[in-house]
């Protein structure tokens, strides 16, 4: 039997929801029905907008879309206005303040504490400059990954194009709206392996293959990767080598066999993963032959040896993450700053857009690292922008914690976390930068938090994962994390082992803290993280994890969700009117 969502959405779903949507915004959050919300909350989600979690009723987070993390002139300011004029809640974050965006591990941006009866003008601002929220959420396919880079540094195939083409006729057919669950698709045309194919349902990563004595270049098609429930899996190979000009119909057969034959009954395994491991690699491929109007030709050689992007390899090797100086192709340059956790103010967004356009060609990507670049930059121009007060705070030469740390939403908005994420990992990599020293040649250490086990933070691919959970400490209930080493996506992908569970959350900085000094004290000369970790072994390293209280003081280890905001003790106004004060519960 159907699970009870897919009711909801044969109902309706997909571009019909925008009109609703727009109907009950201009109505209000009350015009919602009580007992129907759950129903339209699930359709809402496929326009980019979520309900906040339990006491923060009638605010949203609403999720925009920018295939392969492309922002064209003009679309961050426009961003960054959105957030400065109506993405504010009615209280401060400690850490960020009021009126910021989230950059996300799927190069895109998510706005918080939105009303319902803002949208309508949101939207219109947002789509006079080309964002759309469509399509970001829900049982969909979500914003596309690509080489944030695409078009614009040196590729093995160009995928700029191709990334639009699948943007506009696979992910814009509103036929395929309504998959069995979300959707992740990477194309990725360079050799540092940046779109990270191991982790999507499918992924395009470059190859090329001697035919009648010609090199053709294309890619190997490999599907069914992700990371959620503590049962990861790296995408497979098909055994699939396809031309350019049959990339897209490839992605598409894909699309459709899932889209047609995928687990609608069981929401805990009906992924695409849970999928290849039901029909196997061989019928799946099969199915595709069947589909496609051109003959299949086995993979070609892949360049995963090459890949660099959070491979657990030394930075003289290539990229890991687009954070620093590097060329374009054509002569300019690229400027990749490091935002801590992703969360960029308002003012920031609008001061970085007002930079791109000064200096660069007014373009800004995104990176599936949470950071933003500024593009086209000439050389003469380089310095001038590197002296830019914005640069000292988010800047292309970070700590090495800070360059390498990413963090989901955690219980601030979301209803399934078990702990708060960004704040606190804003505060432990002020610690960490102050209390641990790292040899001269490490520049950084892939900390990535996720505040429960879907992983949206990808805590299962790094050198030191951490995911939310709780636990007892002198008899109180605490926020705490289970601890994991020795991830990275790569030539071979590699999932984190766990070395400690339920380690509450003051004691986690020491725990860091020792273990990395150990890796500073036992490493070979130029070992990575990720190699010592390989070298030493799980019994070694589970005595070394050892947990610590330290200097570190955590201001939210006994919130443990108790409360509507981890950052106010007061009662939650919620819900609120549209200009913030509450409704009242009377008649």
């Amino acid at each position: 039997m159907p699970h009870k969502k897919e009711g909801i959405k044969d109902e309706l779903y997909g571009d019909e929801v925008r009109e609703k949507l727009l109907e009950f915004a201009e109505k209000g959050w009350d015009s919602i029905p009580e007992d129907e919300r759950e129903e339209w909350f699930t359709r809402f989600k496929f326009w980019g907008i979520f309900h906040q979690r339990s006491g923060q009723e009638s605010y949203f987070m609403m999720r925009l879309t920018n295939c392969g993390g492309v922002l064209e002139p003009g679309q961050l300011r426009a961003i960054g206005e959105v957030a400065r004029d109506y993405a504010k809640g009615p209280v401060d974050n400690p850490e960020f303040g009021n009126g910021w965006i989230d950059l996300t591990t799927r190069q895109s941006i998510q706005l918080h504490w939105i009303k319902l009866e803002d949208v309508p003008e949101i939207w219109e601002k947002l789509e006079a400059v080309g964002v759309s929220s469509r399509s970001s959420g829900g049982d969909t396919m979500r914003n596309i990954s690509g080489c944030p880079v695409a078009g614009k540094a040196e590729e093995y195939v160009e995928s700029r194009e191709l990334l639009d083409e699948i943007q506009d006729d696979i992910r814009g057919d509103d036929a395929l709206s309504n998959m069995p669950r979300k959707f992740n698709i990477s194309v990725s045309g360079c050799r540092q392996g940046c779109a990270q194919d191991s982790i999507n349902d499918v992924g395009l990563e470059p190859a090329h293959k001697l035919i009648d004595g010609e090199e053709v270049e294309g890619f190997n098609v490999r599907v069914g990767g992700g990371l959620g429930g503590r049962e990861p899996r790296p995408a497979r190979p098909l055994d699939i080598f396809v031309r350019p000009e049959h990339a897209k119909e490839t992605v598409r057969a894909f699309v459709e066999l899932y889209h047609e034959e995928g687990n609608r009954e069981n929401r805990q395994k009906n992924r695409a993963r849970f999928f290849v491991d039901e029909w196997g690699t061989e019928d799946i491929r099969e199915a595709m032959a069947e589909r496609l109007d051109f003959d299949l030709e086995r993979a070609g050689t892949d360049f995963r040896g090459d890949y660099t992007y959070n491979a657990g390899r030394p930075a003289e090797r290539g990229a890991h993450d687009h954070v620093g100086v590097y060329d374009q192709k054509d002569g300019k340059n690229y400027v990749g700053l490091s935002v801590a956790v992703g969360r960029l103010p308002a003012e920031e967004a609008i001061e970085l857009a007002d930079l791109a356009d000064e200096y660069g060609s007014g373009e800004v990507r995104l990176t599936r690292r949470q950071n933003p670049l500024i593009m086209d930059v000439p050389d003469e121009d380089l310095d001038d922008l590197l002296a830019e007060p914005l640069l000292d705070t988010h800047t292309p030469e970070p700590n090495p914690f800070v360059q390498g740390a990413m963090a989901c939403t955690g219980t601030e908005f979301c209803s399934i976390a078990l702990t708060e994420t960004k704040g606190r990992t804003a505060r432990m990599l002020r610690w960490l930068r102050d209390n641990v020293e790292l040899p001269e040649d490490v520049d950084r250490i892939k900390i990535h938090y996720s505040g429960c086990t879907a992983d949206c933070g990808q805590a299962m691919t790094a050198d030191i994962g951490l995911q939310g959970m709780r636990a007892r400490k002198d008899g109180e209930m605490v926020e705490a994390m289970d601890v994991g080493v020795g991830g990275g996506v790569g030539e071979e992908p590699s999932f984190v082992d766990w070395v400690r569970q339920r380690v509450p959350a003051d004691e986690v900085p020491g725990l860091i803290r020792n273990l990395v000094e150990a890796y500073a004290a036992l490493r070979e000369e130029g070992q990575t993280f990720r190699e010592w970790v390989d070298a030493t072994g799980q019994e070694n390293l589970v005595t070394l994890a050892e947990p610590e209280e330290t200097s570190y003081e955590d201001p939210w280890l006994h919130d443990a969700k108790q409360s509507w905001y981890p950052f106010d003790d007061g009662e939650s106004p919620a819900p609120t009117a549209p200009d913030g004060t509450p409704l009242s519960a009377d008649d």
